[in-house]
């Protein structure tokens, strides 16, 4: 799981960029919190992965997008 985290942080900007338009965001960036959660043994970060796998497709997307494009990563609840 820490491999996964560190490909993911380790992307660059546009590609974080790309992952989080809608569509791909709750698959993509709910995974990297689940992977996150599961390397630090964080419980919570797990359930909100999965909550965001069905809900980010939605709306939480935008949350993501505004963030990478501020701060360079996804920081909303990571």
């Amino acid at each position: 799981m820490k491999d996964l985290v560190k490909t993911f942080d380790g992307l660059p900007w546009i590609l974080k960029i790309i992952l989080a338009l809608p569509g791909l965001d709750g698959i993509a960036w709910g995974v990297y919190r689940i992977a996150k959660g599961l390397s630090k043994k964080d419980n919570t970060l797990v359930i909100i992965g999965i909550l965001w796998i069905f809900l980010g497709i939605v709306l939480l997307w935008v949350i993501d997008l505004i963030t990478i494009i501020l701060y360079k990563k996804p920081t909303f609840l990571v």
